[in-house]
């Protein structure tokens, strides 16, 4: 969500597509079928579970809505699936395949999508001797969240540029380093500080420009988003945890890594030099091209820090 109103549209090794079957996935949700897409690797050890980013971004790590078009999360399934290591890719309650589960996409908060993980664990856990759950962006607060309590088959998290400050601080940050937003700087700042109260900010008190993005639906959301602290949330888990971040992200910094690595107690953190919100090389010259072209590559060092850390950390 925070990436949303900044303006950027969020947060290889890849098989052709006839190589590797799929299977779409559907378990209970509040008001309907939640819904997700297995790629199992044959007799893979590990599956592990993507946890997608914030707003409506699909299994895939797309957002059409939005120019968003990275396949970031179907290049990392395709690329565990290569490593004989099976993959969930799930969608969030109230879109795309778990359209159904809600009648309202924005009446959600973080416990309810750690809930909907708890419930993929449960699914995925006879499927693999270890579940993992590997939380992008915003999937990362989530993922946290999710193993605050213990369940069976869970064995670790993986954090893809997550963040390690309150989301409040932040979107603050992000608004002022994007020049667009100068002319009503203030007034996202007023807004933001408005919602970490816990309180509403009236339409008609929103510039224009933004008002879509802070709908009432919108800010209900960020209310309850804004109440985590994920420094704070990493330091109740004490399960092997790695962290990965790149150092060309403009939407989450190595200092929010640097955060999660200090207050998780079994945590393994490396860099991806280069590496973008999208988990892939930065393009010089083209900032925004990870976002866009689905055709360029997952970052050259992503997958093997992941499978590295299966194998370290699988009992």
């Amino acid at each position: 969500m925070f990436a949303r109103l900044c303006r950027i549209a969020l947060l290889s090794l890849a098989l052709p597509a006839a190589s590797a079957h799929s299977d779409e996935i559907q378990i209970p949700g509040p008001s309907g079928p939640l819904g997700a897409e297995l790629l199992a690797a044959e007799n893979a050890r590990d599956l592990v579970i993507t946890i997608p980013g914030s707003g409506p971004i699909d299994r895939d790590g797309n957002a059409p809505n939005m120019g968003l078009a990275s396949d970031v999360y179907k290049l990392l399934s395709e690329a565990l699936y290569a490593k004989a290591v099976s993959s969930l890719r799930i969608d969030k309650r109230g879109f795309f395949s778990s359209a159904a589960a809600i009648d309202d996409p924005n009446d959600v908060t973080i416990a309810a999508y750690a809930e909907d993980v708890r419930n993929w664990i449960k699914w995925a856990a006879p499927q693999a001797e270890c579940v993992w759950l590997a939380g992008h962006s915003e999937g990362g607060l989530v993922s946290l969240a999710a193993a605050q309590e213990p369940i069976e088959g869970l064995c670790g998290v993986i954090l893809l540029a997550a963040p390690g400050r309150p989301i409040g601080t932040l979107m603050k940050e992000q608004f002022a380093n994007n020049p667009y937003n100068a002319p009503i700087l203030e007034d996202l700042n007023n807004i933001v500080t408005t919602l970490e109260t816990g309180s509403e900010v009236p339409q008609k008190d929103i510039p224009g420009p933004v008002r879509t993005l802070f709908s009432p639906g919108v800010q209900r959301f960020m209310i309850d988003l804004f109440t985590y602290d994920p420094a704070q949330l990493a330091a109740t888990w004490s399960g092997p945890t790695l962290i990965l971040q790149g150092d060309a992200d403009v939407q989450v910094t190595p200092v929010d890594a640097a955060l999660l690595t200090a207050n998780l107690p079994n945590a393994t953190s490396a860099a991806l030099p280069n590496g973008t919100h999208t988990l892939k090389l930065d393009v010089p010259g083209s900032p925004f091209s990870t976002y866009t072209n689905p055709a360029l590559p997952l970052h050259p060092e992503l997958v093997d820090h992941i499978v590295d850390f299966l194998s370290a950390h699988r009992p």
